[in-house]
């Protein structure tokens, strides 16, 4: 039991160095026509092509779970699907609901990771284009961004 809380917690790590990966030379690389309207706000529809990677990287979570079920307990597939999975909602969680405010809740939050985490998704997105990008992980900040919310923080507390 204990090993396998370690697979999904590991494999939960690794998504976000994977997210990082495929973010910065995937979807800012080939499938830039996909995740192109994510950066540019010009349509006025609430999807975006950019949501069709929800489905590639939703089906190898499932897949792991279904094959990793079937498996049974014992086998690393399940546990890595779950890890996978639970990246997943936690991305739905804190990019489309907490950043993007898809579902406007939590918007005033002053928690220092948040706002570092806001702060390093705002400059991700000032970079329209594909190139010159920066902050491409969902989950880790940058110390700089910390730094910066904490001023940002303290500031809004004396006014």
């Amino acid at each position: 039991m204990i090993l396998n809380l370690l697979i999904v917690v590991v494999t939960f790590i690794c998504m976000e160095c994977i997210t990082w990966f495929v973010h910065k030379y995937v979807m800012h690389g080939f499938l830039w026509v996909l995740h192109r309207d994510h950066h540019n706000k010009d349509h006025t529809h609430k999807m975006e092509r950019n949501d069709a990677f929800f489905l590639i990287f939703g089906i190898p979570g499932f897949l792991l779970c279904l094959f990793g079920a079937k498996a049974g307990l014992e086998a690393p597939y399940l546990w890595i699907g779950l890890g996978v999975t639970l990246y997943g909602i936690a991305y739905i969680l804190v990019h489309d609901i907490f950043i993007h405010q898809r579902i406007k809740i939590f918007r005033n939050s002053r928690n220092l990771y948040f706002s570092a985490l806001r702060r390093a998704h705002k400059v991700h997105h000032k970079h329209l284009g594909k190139e010159d990008g920066e902050c491409f992980g969902m989950l880790w900040v940058p110390w700089k961004f910390f730094s910066e919310a904490y001023k940002r923080n303290q500031y809004s507390r004396q006014a």
